[in-house]
């Protein structure tokens, strides 16, 4: 907890108020049952109504005193609790949005949910009942004890004497349970990483039959989540059945001893009485501290989990860069890049080549060659291993993140649909009126949405599900175009388009967006036959770089790539 400890301190004071309002309350409980001694030994024997009828009435009066501050006190700590949680999770939120691709893949998106979901939950919790129990529980634990020392000493030591038994169970069970809940918490991260495969790719594991599969293994992982609270909650339960034996114990050596002392004239009935009240107070006051010392465990290993990520240092930080700018009329130049995603393996190695503004790249190569990645570190979702990359001249680590990505218009191999109307999709809550809107459906030949019930307005469901695969691409390369980008970036993105459509597409790119320089990565020789400059990747290596006619002479594997997709000599032609 020390280390989100910063985002408490705004609320000290709310807090102090909190707890003065919750002490009052416990000092008004805690006066009940001396009041209800002083009655029955004092103002009952000597028959005084009018004395009866003013202690009742202060026990009324500390009764609803202690209800109304407990009900304020328990909403103010809500309160308190709700504003720490909401900053928390804010930031958490925006430091996660802010880390790169790589800290993520080390996080793993499951974990990052679950911490931000369960884990900042369980801070809630801890925040909130911290302020309820952490100051009525101790205040009563304490002030029971005192006042029953000056009550009778015998009586109140044979209470005492149970405390250090108690004392020791939590501690046992406290140091027990924090790795156990860190681990639970672990799992859980496994468990939504499952669901979240499942659920994302529900129609592939039906359309492959595996559904007893996916349940399986969802009940593999449930099970060991299962069997872990079951184990931290076999440890936890020790408490509250091994403190209430304990208490129980000394309650009825209390009554005993206590019955002996009536009959023997030492100690008056009404002692007893109170005696009892205070020790069920002590009771439930003991066994609070007990839940608390559970509640921070738990919340403790949730809390260090979020400042885990919260205290991660920004891999991707703007750089001042000193000297060894790029070209100036290039808008993008890529020298001698490296880059390895394990640091193990290089995905790319050595790639370097310049891309006028206006100008068309084309990549072609196998899955796996580093087309997606060479995308990623120019959007700087990476930074390079060796080398630099540079936008119209500048070194894109001295580019802040604002800035860099508003010079492009991408559309990803995984691109998604929200739920809304077309319109918002293509717009995407940017600053882009709707006649730059609709001139990107035109020239995304999105002529479907005219098709549609209420054009523009059309509601897109979940995940596009209401859209065929090609409509969803012309709807991703829409939202590219529409806030007329520097740099266009087009990864795979005609794949469902028919071969008529995408050489629309690509003539109205052309046409429209002369200025624009683009990068097409394609599957399709005749997607990036007409490009300016070819690149050919294998294995995260060039091993072709030109325009069409030279890496037909020059590039085995794009020459075999037009063989296979097309005659050769119609290649040729239209190169």
């Amino acid at each position: 907890m020390k280390r989100i400890l910063k985002y408490i301190r705004p609320f000290y004071f709310y807090i102090a108020v909190t707890m003065l309002i919750k002490f009052t309350g416990t000092i008004m409980e805690l006066m009940i049952p001396r009041l209800l001694e002083i009655m029955i030994d004092g103002a009952v024997p000597d028959k005084n109504r009018g004395l009866i009828l003013l202690i009742g009435g202060a026990m009324l009066f500390c009764a609803i005193i202690c209800v109304a501050a407990n009900i304020i006190a328990n909403r103010m700590s809500a309160k308190s609790a709700g504003g720490i949680t909401l900053k928390l999770r804010y930031d958490l939120f925006d430091k996660i949005d802010r880390l790169s691709a790589r800290q993520m893949d080390e996080i793993t998106v499951p974990s990052a949910i679950s911490r931000l979901t369960s884990d900042t939950y369980n801070v809630n919790q801890l925040l909130a009942r911290m302020q309820r129990l952490g100051i009525r529980g101790p205040i009563l634990l304490v002030g029971g004890i005192v006042i029953t020392l000056f009550m009778d000493v015998k009586l109140a030591l044979i209470m005492i004497a149970t405390l250090p038994v108690i004392a020791g169970v939590v501690y046992f069970v406290t140091k027990v349970s924090v790795p156990m809940y860190t681990k639970q918490q672990g799992i859980l991260d496994n468990a939504v990483r499952v669901v979240q495969e499942n659920i994302t790719g529900i129609r592939v594991v039906k359309a492959l039959c595996k559904t007893e599969y996916e349940k399986e293994r969802f009940h593999r992982v449930n099970e060991t989540l299962c069997e872990t609270e079951r184990k931290v909650g076999s440890v936890t339960a020790i408490t509250n059945p091994a403190s209430s034996l304990i208490l129980n114990l000394a309650l009825t050596a209390i009554i005993l001893f206590g019955a002996v002392s009536v009959n023997n004239g030492d100690v008056k009935p009404g002692v007893i009485l109170s005696f009892q009240s205070y020790f069920t107070m002590i009771l439930n006051a003991m066994l609070g501290v007990t839940r608390i010392f559970i509640m921070w465990t738990k919340g403790e290993a949730s809390a260090n989990r979020i400042a885990d990520v919260l205290e991660l240092e920004e891999q991707l930080a703007v750089e001042e860069m000193s000297g060894g700018d790029g070209d100036e009329d290039a808008a993008i130049e890529f020298r001698n890049v490296g880059f390895s995603y394990n640091g193990i393996v290089n995905n790319l190695s050595d790639i370097s080549f310049k891309l006028k503004k206006g100008e068309t790249l084309g990549i072609l190569g196998p899955t796996g060659s580093g087309k997606t990645t060479l995308v990623n570190l120019l959007l700087r979702f990476y930074d390079t291993d060796e080398g630099s990359i540079y936008i119209d001249g500048k070194n894109i680590k001295s580019i802040p993140y604002e800035q860099l990505r508003k010079k492009f218009g991408v559309v990803f191999q995984n691109d998604f649909v929200m739920e809304g109307s077309l319109k918002n999709n293509i717009r995407y809550f940017r600053n882009i009126n709707d006649q730059s809107i609709y001139k990107a459906a035109v020239n995304a030949q999105a002529y479907f949405i005219d098709e549609k019930e209420g054009k523009m307005d059309y509601e897109a469901a979940v995940r596009g599900n209401n859209l065929s695969g090609g409509q969803k691409q012309r709807l991703f390369i829409a939202r590219a175009l529409a806030d007329d980008p520097e740099i266009l970036i087009l990864d795979d993105a005609s794949s469902a388009l028919d071969y008529r459509t995408d050489a629309m597409l690509r003539r109205a790119v052309a046409e429209n967006y002369p200025d624009a320089a683009k990068i097409v990565i394609a599957h399709r020789i005749s997607s990036v036959m007409n490009a300016d400059l070819i690149m050919v990747l294998d294995e995260g290596k060039i091993i072709g770089l030109g325009n069409h006619s030279e890496l037909i002479e020059n590039c085995e594997m794009y020459r075999n790539i037009a063989k296979t997709q097309m005659n050769l000599t119609g290649v040729e032609k239209g190169g």
